[in-house]
């Protein structure tokens, strides 16, 4: 800066106090006298004069400093944060807000894998093919990618509130097993594993007839005109209880199944927790986690799937009749040897392995935007 004789007045920064200074002038400015907005631009006293006697005041100080922001590296200023977009919707009920993540979830997973799910229902009856590349050639051929996706509609009608239903059911019933630390455990077995096949009855009770309409609609092609013409017709073939057909084996199934699901998917990510020494878990590790949940509990129960496929379809295009899970599984034994039980296993883990991913993986990032309170947005 230059003083009155024109020489070189010195300067001085002095970073810890924030303090600007010239020695002569007396020019004095220190951030004891700012007001910092984080949201707008840096205010502060600029006063000129002989130190103690109060100086003179800058008249375009105000004006000027308005604008200006100091950076953080040279510690006169901070940054503003940067925030991207985040989607936060309000739902204070932490019940409803289970249930809205987990239809959710439902509905992206089954949506991605439906095509698997399709060729994985032929391959088990056998009606299109015996090879997963036989299946897709002659639904390719007969109705083109539409039939890839047949019974879809159906199938997130169905799996969205009985993931929704599955969910709040184990979140609950889990939590309410789960003993405090420092208790005793309430139960000699994990709670999850409990809680995962009450989760997967009360959702199969509540949802079974739609999956019904859904296998017969993928098979029987051609023989409904859609949804509540296949609702009807079954009705008056065989009453009520057609709906519920295959029930048994679907209930048997589906408690060794939800149960090693949940419980392979809690501990695994305590596991990881314990090993990483991280709370959060990312999304890509809860898609590989739900996934590998997947495969084990899918693995362990596909005999049963396949028995409760078989039951489903009845006496269509011929098939034989089973009386109950055993004489179906005895029967494709005997039939198909021990291959019959696991036939569709391939393209089964295919669409099972990555849904259970998916749908665990949407579930925690939905309950991560279904927040509580407007603060948590």
């Amino acid at each position: 800066m230059m003083g009155g004789r024109g020489e070189m007045k010195s300067l001085s920064l002095k970073k810890g106090s924030r303090t600007l200074s010239d020695s002569h002038l007396g020019l004095h400015w220190s951030n004891q006298d700012c007001n910092f907005h984080p949201g707008g631009g840096l205010f502060a006293s600029v006063q000129m004069g002989n130190e103690g006697n109060g100086g003179l005041k800058l008249p375009c100080a105000d004006f000027l400093l308005k604008y200006v922001s100091l950076p953080e590296e040279n510690g006169l200023g901070k940054k503003k944060k940067k925030r991207g977009l985040k989607l936060k919707i309000k739902i204070p009920n932490p019940s409803l807000r289970r249930l809205v993540s987990g239809g959710i979830a439902g509905a992206v997973s089954r949506t991605v894998v439906a095509p698997l799910e399709t060729i994985r229902t032929h391959l088990m009856v056998g009606s299109s093919g015996h090879s997963t590349t036989e299946v897709f050639n002659n639904i390719m051929q007969t109705d083109g990618w539409k039939g890839l996706f047949r019974g879809n509609f159906v199938n997130v009608i169905r799996v969205a509130p009985s993931k929704a239903i599955e969910l709040f059911v184990y979140d609950t019933v889990n939590k309410n097993l789960s003993s405090k630390p420092g208790e005793q455990p309430k139960l000699p077995i994990p709670p999850s594993l409990v809680a995962g096949a009450s989760a997967g009855v009360t959702s199969t009770l509540v949802t079974y007839p739609l999956e019904l309409l859904k296998t017969r609609l993928t098979i029987q092609t051609g023989v409904y005109n859609g949804l509540l013409d296949a609702f009807v017709k079954i009705l008056q073939e065989g009453g009520p209880g057609e709906l519920y057909r295959g029930l048994a084996p679907s209930l048997i199934g589906v408690i060794p199944y939800a149960a090693t699901n949940y419980c392979a998917y809690d501990t695994l990510r305590k596991a990881y927790r314990k090993v990483f020494k991280e709370e959060k878990i990312g999304n890509i590790e809860t898609l590989l986690i739900g996934s590998a949940a997947g495969a084990i509990s899918s693995t362990a129960t596909f005999p049963l799937e396949v028995a409760r496929k078989h039951m489903q379809v009845g006496a269509v295009s011929g098939r034989q009749v089973y009386k109950n899970v055993l004489h179906a599984l005895a029967c494709i034994l005997e039939r198909d040897g021990i291959g019959g039980l696991y036939k569709g296993l391939g393209p089964s883990c295919l669409k099972l392995v990555p849904a259970a991913g998916i749908s665990f993986m949407c579930y925690e990032a939905c309950k991560k935007i279904l927040v509580e309170k407007e603060e948590d947005a």
